[in-house]
């Protein structure tokens, strides 16, 4: 039970070093003040947010950290690099110190690579604690990422600052804070358990069911409560901290109130019978950890169970399930580059809009709009990130859907979200509907993404696949943010709304166009998403199916 428990406080620290280290997500609460210091043209802006992107680009250097360093040590390297990063920016928003545009330059990549080094800390954390039960707890760990921005609004309203440079210094400090907090359960994190009893894997299942609607009253709570004063934001930030401490409460629950056995086992998430948990575990565990046995494939021609070890290069058109792929055969299966442009028109998009957000609500003359923009952008991306998990939560022997058919239903959202904007932009409603969907798509595509690589392209070398997958977010934020950046600058005028000698555009021209050359590169993020369901349904209906083939024997077995 000791072993138990401290998983779960490790789950805990996971889930606050994540809630408060997703510092590039409030960029547009601070870009506007940045780009007026430095007397910068909105192009030159947009290579700062690229800069912090581009850090996603060195998530090897984390990688390598892990491997000869303990993850305390890691952690903290985070936190300084951060704190240098964000800390220095602060100071030059302050007007304290001046330092030239190609230093600032390098301080939004270095905060940029503090945060892919804390996500790679939180990864392996849960890798580690939760071998039998890794897709929920990277999927409701990424999920409070998205909500940095959201409690970094309401830490900023309850201090009462009227700069928007404060974002600077809280990006700076908090998350070093919150290494220190994390710093004791990481210490203290138990030995990996890989135990398949039916009973702990029934109650880690709940527990995860638990925590992620707990989850979703915190997103609901970030949502809609908005304080109108210091006082009152006070209050909220409260509440908002107390929400992020119940998860150290939520796993004694569910494994000492025996009544909620009864409760929660007649919801139709857990409908699958209770001895058929540990296959179903077994059998997820088979495809995500095995790289020399066979994997399953679909041809043009017909269903086949086919040996993954075909030789790398191999130009077959065949899909299969779990087969491991390295670099060389990763970029010659058309299947990743299909993905690689899904992500890269859908995700890294949604992640430029946010970008821009400052920028957008100035232009339309809703400057004062622009906090509660992110928020929405950071709440909604909260919920595509929960909504992720869906399919770990369906009961095997129900329900068979590819985690690529969701990737395409995810990807609807973004071109309505353009077509709104770009039709009604200077609408308040609109602007914050468009914000809720394209935060809402671009939130589940970065949650599922590790699952997704995973599955197709093998879970033994998912961490170098995956950072060659995210190579497109630096590619997106600096092609999409330069074309729009062109445009807003094309349209502005020196010093106007009182920004001193920085180039400001006003009206709805400035991102109209923008609007509509996004939405229609929404599309074919959509139209590639569908074409990988289709080249891939076959295998995972024939992995579905054998899966389930697998639980009816093993129900005949205990039966028996």
């Amino acid at each position: 039970m000791v072993a138990q428990s401290g998983k779960w406080m490790v789950l805990a620290a996971t889930i606050w070093i994540q809630a408060f280290t997703g510092t590039n997500l409030d960029f547009s609460a601070y870009s506007s003040e940045l780009k007026s210091v430095l007397g910068v043209s909105q192009v030159q802006l947009n290579y700062l947010a690229t800069a912090s992107d581009l850090g996603k680009a060195l998530g090897w250097s984390a990688g390598l950290a892990v491997m000869w360093m303990p993850l305390w040590a890691v952690m903290f390297a985070a936190a300084a690099m951060g704190l240098v990063g964000y800390g220095a920016q602060w100071l030059v928003v302050a007007k304290v110190i001046t330092l030239p545009y190609s230093v600032v330059f390098i301080l939004c990549l270095l905060a940029g690579c503090s945060i892919c080094w804390f996500n790679t800390i939180c990864f392996v954390l849960c890798i580690k604690n939760f071998p039998s039960a890794m897709p929920f707890a990277l999927s409701l760990t990424v999920s409070f990422n998205g909500v940095s921005a959201a409690l970094y609004n309401l830490v900023v309203k309850s201090i009462d600052r009227s700069s928007s440079a404060v974002y600077l210094l809280l990006n700076a400090l908090i998350p070093l804070f919150i290494s220190v907090v994390a710093l004791i359960p990481i210490l203290h994190q138990p030995p990996p358990l890989y135990s398949l009893d039916p009973g702990v894997v029934r109650r880690d299942k709940r527990t995860f069911l638990g925590l992620n609607g707990l989850a979703f009253f915190t997103g609901l709570y970030l949502l809609f409560l908005h304080p109108s004063d210091s006082s009152m934001a006070h209050l909220l930030l409260y509440g908002a901290i107390f929400l992020l401490i119940l998860p150290l409460g939520i796993p004694g629950i569910f494994y000492d109130g025996e009544w909620l056995n009864r409760t929660i086992s007649s919801s139709f998430i857990l409908a699958a019978a209770d001895d058929d948990e540990a296959d179903n575990l077994q059998l997820h565990k088979q495809l995500l950890s095995r790289e020399n046995e066979p994997a399953y494939s679909a041809t043009p021609n017909g269903m086949s169970r086919e040996n993954s070890g075909i030789e790398e290069g191999s130009s077959s058109e065949t899909v299969m399930l779990g087969q491991e792929h390295k670099a060389g055969m990763l970029v010659r299966r058309l299947e990743f580059w299909l993905y690689y442009i899904a992500y890269i028109c859908g995700g890294t998009l949604g992640l430029v809009y946010s970008n821009n957000l400052g920028q957008i609500a100035q232009s339309l003359g809703h400057g004062l709009m622009t906090s509660k923009l992110i928020a929405i952008y950071a709440s909604f991306s909260f919920f595509g990130r929960l909504l992720s998990a869906a399919p770990d939560f369906i009961p095997m022997n129900k329900v068979s859907f590819s985690r690529t058919g969701w990737l395409a239903i995810a990807l609807l959202p973004t071109p309505v979200a353009f077509s709104l904007l770009g039709a009604f932009g200077g609408n308040t409603l609109a602007i914050q509907a468009g914000t809720a969907l394209i935060g809402l798509s671009s939130g589940f595509i970065f949650a599922a993404a590790v699952s997704i690589t995973s599955e197709l392209f093998g879970p033994c070398g998912v961490g170098m696949n995956h950072n060659i997958l995210i190579t497109n977010i630096p590619i997106g934020s600096l092609v999409y943010g330069y074309l729009a950046a062109t445009v807003y600058d094309s349209n502005a005028t020196p010093g106007a709304a009182g920004l001193g000698e920085a180039l400001v555009c006003m009206g709805r021209e400035c991102y109209w166009l923008t609007f509509v050359g996004w939405g229609c590169v929404s599309v074919v993020g959509v139209v590639c998403s569908v074409m990988l369901f289709l080249r891939t349904r076959h295998a995972y209906h024939r992995f579905g199916t054998s899966r389930r083939s697998n639980i009816c024997l093993s129900e005949l077995v205990h039966t028996g």
